[in-house]
C-alpha cells in the first residue's frame, strides 16, 4: 500500500475547533488503527512518502507503524545531467546542448524541476518554430522554472 502525501492527514494532533481539522485528526487515527490490524503473516507493506517528516505525529513513526525512514535526497550534478537526457531523449535536440552546464545551472533543482526544464525547452522552441531544441532553449527553461520556484516561495511565505 503505497500512500503519498502522508503530511495531508499525519500531522501531529492538536485541539482544534475547525470541523476540517478535527476530520483529518479522525482520518489520522483511523490510519493508526489499521495500520496496527496488520498482522506480521499477511505480507502487507505500507510505504508512505512525504517531504515534510517534521510535522508526522510521533504515533506514525513508531515501531511496528511506519518505523523505517529512507530519505531520497535532492540528485547532484551528475543525476541532473541524466535526467534531463533521459526527458530530451524523444525530442529532437541539437549537438550543442550541453546538459553538464545545464546541470551546472540547477544546483537546488529536484528531479521533477529537471523534467519541468526539459519540457518549458520543448515549449519555446515549438513558439520560435523551431524543429530542434538548443542550448538557449534550456536555458530559458531554467529561468521560467526558477521564476516559478521563486513565485511559489513568495505563495507559501
Amino acid at each position: 500500500i503505497f500512500i503519498d502525501e502522508l503530511d495531508a492527514i499525519g500531522t501531529k494532533r492538536f485541539d482544534s475547533e475547525k470541523a476540517g481539522d478535527r476530520e483529518v485528526q479522525r482520518t489520522m487515527l483511523e490510519l493508526l488503527n489499521q495500520l496496527d490490524g496488520f498482522q506480521p503473516n499477511m505480507q502487507v507493506k505500507v510505504i508512505a512518502a512525504t517531504n515534510r517528516v517534521d510535522i508526522l505525529d510521533p504515533a506514525l513513526l513508531r515501531s511496528g507503524r511506519l518505523d523505517r525512514k529512507i530519505e531520497f535526497p535532492m540528485p547532484n550534478e551528475e543525476a541532473r545531467a541524466r535526467i534531463m537526457q533521459i526527458h530530451s531523449r524523444k525530442m529532437n535536440v541539437s549537438p550543442d546542448v550541453n546538459y553538464e552546464e545545464l546541470a551546472r545551472c540547477t544546483d537546488d533543482f529536484n528531479g521533477a524541476q529537471c523534467k519541468a526544464v526539459c519540457v518549458e525547452a520543448g515549449m519555446i522552441a515549438l513558439r520560435r518554430g523551431a524543429t530542434e531544441l538548443n542550448h538557449e532553449d534550456y536555458m530559458e527553461g531554467i529561468l521560467e522554472v526558477q521564476a516559478k520556484k521563486k513565485a511559489n516561495l513568495q505563495y507559501y511565505a
